[in-house]
């Protein structure tokens, strides 16, 4: 006997039901008309408002145009994206760096799209392919002899799972990291954290965490003495190679190699937080490249998965991932190293190198500071200091407001920017390492005209 599943709904289902048909008839769709892109807005902003978190919508004051909250993204390729209306924006805030092989790269989709068509997700009791052969690729690719991966769905995961990691290999329970770092917001990566804005309501967090400030050696060395004198030997040291949120803050020369030195000396471990320094964004593949240091885990996500999917990895030591030999379910995840995901970090790493993104990203990030730095010479009064690596660029200014007012007045030219979480008088520049010449130009003669506006 058939059933009619139309008399079996309740009138709230089957006005759901009504509403999930126009929503998956939108998705569908590559073009929108004026009176869908209207009605579109109205939910998004309602549904900001009602049902995600109206703070957004305050937030956002910055990416509005012609003074309404009213600015939704629709379709992005390369290194722009549009909006409902088709204005196009050159992305320079890039997802907060995820899109390293830029919006949407044809060989990311197809490699996602193609794993789609077999198996989107893994059983979790078999051997899954891809996982084994991602594993193996970054062996070759990380620096010196990291080894053994475990994969994640994002940056703060990464962080949790290193600190574990670290936790086992040496059962020592005490970390440092540093001033104006940010490495995630889950309950151990916000230890690991700096701010206090983000630290406060959710204390006491997992203890244990030293802070002392980046880029100085000494303090570091004496934090290292004084937990050795009263038996809270450090189990290891997390950093960002170059600070992210903290407002795109480079290390001084040789400071990295310094920290390795002391970790060696006192038995603790490095852990470098590759998050959103790693997959070609600073001039190499990995910053710790940059200044010749081999950490013992690092930890990556955002562009990891080619700005498609949602990917992070752990790749450690032998010495130290060999602690989850003997039980490999003491760390588990139920999405982390999916096929998707895998299958874009496959074809992400296969279009850094074939097409040398890494490479181009130190020289269009040179083209860029020193084209930034000649426009703000004649606005000192309002530009601080412009400062970066590879496509990896900072500009902080006097004050906060001078910032907002940049950003809202680069995203009415035309260009998304936005402020670092950590350094609120910061804005960064992250586009996708496939930006043109033409559009780093574009960018700089824009940011000509907002400085001159002000």
């Amino acid at each position: 006997m058939s059933i009619n599943v139309n008399s079996q709904l309740t009138k709230k289902e089957a006005e759901v039901s009504e509403y999930l048909d126009k929503v998956l008839n939108i998705i569908e769709k590559q073009e929108v008309t004026a009176e869908e892109a209207k009605w579109i807005t109205e939910e998004t902003v309602n549904g900001f408002r009602e049902n995600v978190n109206p703070g957004f919508l305050e937030y956002r004051k910055t990416v509005t145009k012609d003074g309404q909250f009213a600015a939704v993204e629709w379709s992005d390729g390369d290194s722009c994206f549009k909006d409902l209306n088709g204005n196009e924006y050159i992305d320079c805030l890039g997802g907060f760096g995820i899109y390293n092989v830029g919006h949407r790269h044809p060989k990311v989709m197809k490699a996602v799209q193609d794993q789609l068509q077999r198996q989107a997700l893994h059983s979790q009791d078999l051997l899954d392919p891809l996982r084994a052969m991602l594993a193996k690729v970054l062996a070759e690719i990380t620096p010196g002899d990291l080894k053994y991966s475990f994969f994640t769905n994002s940056g703060t995961e990464s962080v949790e799972a290193a600190l574990k990691l670290a936790k086992m290999y040496s059962e020592r329970t005490t970390f440092i990291a540093t001033t104006k770092a940010f490495h995630g917001k889950s309950l151990g990566a916000l230890s690991a954290t700096s701010k206090n804005m983000f630290r406060k309501p959710f204390l006491p967090l997992v203890p244990g965490f030293r802070h002392v400030a980046f880029g100085d050696i000494d303090m570091m060395r004496k934090t290292f003495e004084a937990c050795a004198l009263t038996g809270e030997d450090v189990a290891a040291v997390l950093l960002e190679p170059i600070q992210g949120e903290g407002g795109i803050i480079l290390p001084p020369k040789d400071y990295l190699k310094e920290v390795r030195a002391l970790c060696d000396e006192y038995g603790a471990l490095m852990i470098l937080d590759e998050v959103q320094t790693g997959m070609g964004r600073t001039g190499k593949m990995f910053a710790s490249e940059l200044y010749d240091v081999v950490p013992d885990i690092i930890c990556l996500a955002k562009a990891f998965g080619g700005g498609v999917m949602p990917a992070g990895a752990v790749v450690a030591k032998e010495k130290v991932f060999k602690s989850w030999f003997p039980n490999p379910f003491m760390h588990t995840t139920t999405f982390g190293g999916n096929p998707l995901a895998c299958s874009a970090a496959l074809a992400t790493i296969s279009v850094l190198i074939e097409e040398q993104l890494p490479q181009r990203a130190a020289e269009v990030g040179e083209y860029f500071l020193k084209g930034l730095r000649e426009v703000a010479e004649a606005h000192r009064d309002k530009v601080l200091e412009i400062r970066g690596q590879g496509l990896m660029i900072g500009i902080e200014f006097h004050d906060d407001e001078v910032g907002y007012e940049v950003s809202k007045g680069m995203f009415e030219r035309g260009v998304l920017v936005a402020g670092t979480l950590i350094n609120s008088k910061t804005i960064r520049i992250e586009p996708a390492l496939t930006i043109k010449y033409e559009e780093v130009d574009a960018v700089i003669s824009r940011f000509k005209e907002v400085l001159e506006s002000l």
